[in-house]
């Protein structure tokens, strides 16, 4: 039912965006994409075909992921994997036969631009986003 085309983005939760955008962008050769208002709190950066989103935890998205990264806490928010366009009730029964509780389709942005995508939570309870590559 579904063919993985690759990783399109990981999102990383901070407290410290400066130090991140520098080790980014200064040590690994990301470049800044796209920014969200400060509000918003996210920052998304180019590394190759891929999007690596930062989101400050004390904005309106970042308060969203509970309490700052620590020892026992998360830094990764979701990871998305970019798959090849399917039949979207489909794979919303296929998803649920599995035992899964999938999210709701919504329009979001990704490494490939804007495309439909939805949530799931590996066993773990990891955040999975499914994001639907165009047509081709």
């Amino acid at each position: 039912m579904i063919r993985i085309r690759g990783i399109d983005h990981i999102v990383l939760r901070t407290e410290n965006m400066a130090a991140l955008l520098s080790f980014y962008c200064d040590v690994l050769p990301c470049v800044v994409e796209r920014e969200l208002e400060p509000e918003i709190g996210l920052v998304q950066l180019r590394a190759g075909d891929s999007l690596i989103d930062l989101v400050d935890v004390n904005s309106e998205l970042g308060r969203m992921g509970g309490p700052a990264p620590a020892e026992t806490g998360h830094n990764l928010d979701h990871f998305c994997l970019e798959i090849d366009p399917v039949d979207e009730q489909q794979l919303l029964d296929w998803l649920t036969a599995q035992g899964l509780e999938p999210s709701e389709y919504a329009r979001r942005y990704g490494a490939n631009g804007f495309g439909r995508s939805i949530y799931i939570q590996d066993p773990d309870g990891n955040t999975v986003e499914l994001k639907l590559a165009a047509a081709d």
